[in-house]
């Protein structure tokens, strides 16, 4: 496994230099750029722009592993959701042209009075919809476990059965609702076969990581686990001191 950030909270205010130059300093891997903040690797780049962002990571230690949309697909509209679905799959082309391994989209809950069944199939169609997409692309696609409801573990679960695509997966996000009876492993044991990305984020919460951890490693997962944590008044501490603790919870 290594170890890479996701531009929420932390990086947020960091143009790409700056970004690179801190996540190399403090021994991270990786990162997940998401879409809004000030590095401003978005789908608006021209094509020469993009090939700027390719080579300045081509450059750096430091992979381009994802690009963290907003994209999601619970609405019942379907006018929405095709919106939504245009929105990612500028992001998949995005992610071709700059050599990112996937995007990140989600689903947000689901809409006060809408059908739950039918919410998980139209879910499922549009991430299928993408995964196609963007298996033409090699990019793949990655379902933040996220939402009030559709966190859950099972629900999570049965959108990807909905979807189907060898080309769609989850991005595992840490949630309070992973732990059942003080353990992740039933959660975890669920949603294994489609993990394909990992967010984490307070490493000094409660949250069971050494357990996550050791879970990942038996697993065989040797991707990337992603820091998603709060702000920090002192960012690139906070970053080294992140860094040297999850190496001791990731130690075997």
């Amino acid at each position: 496994m290594i170890l890479g950030a996701v531009t929420y909270n932390i990086c947020k205010d960091w143009d790409l230099d700056t970004l690179l130059t801190k996540l190399e300093k403090a021994g991270f891997g990786g990162v997940e750029l998401r879409t809004s903040h000030a590095h401003k690797v978005e789908p608006s780049l021209s094509a020469a722009e993009r090939q700027a962002v390719r080579e300045r990571f081509e450059r750096s230690k430091i992979r381009l592993v994802s690009f963290g949309t907003t994209a999601e697909f619970h609405s019942p509209d379907p006018a929405v959701r095709a919106r939504n679905v245009a929105d990612a799959k500028a992001f998949i082309e995005l992610a071709h042209d700059t050599r990112a391994w996937g995007i990140k989209v989600r689903p947000n809950g689901f809409a006060p009075g809408a059908d739950r069944d039918a919410t998980i199939q139209n879910i499922g169609a549009c991430l299928k919809e993408l995964g196609e997409y963007g298996a033409g692309r090699g990019v793949e696609i990655w379902m933040e476990v996220h939402g009030r409801e559709t966190q859950n573990p099972p629900v999570s679960a049965a959108i990807m059965r909905a979807a189907n695509h060898p080309n769609v997966g989850v991005c595992w996000n840490s949630n309070p609702t992973d732990i059942v009876n003080g353990s992740i492993k039933p959660s975890f044991d669920l949603l294994r076969p489609w993990i394909k990305n990992v967010h984490i984020n307070e490493l000094a919460s409660a949250y069971p990581y050494r357990e996550l951890f050791t879970l990942l490693r038996k697993s065989g997962y040797d991707r990337y686990t992603l820091c998603e944590a709060q702000e920090s008044k002192e960012p690139e501490r906070f970053l080294m001191w992140y860094h040297a603790l999850w190496r001791e919870l990731n130690r075997p």
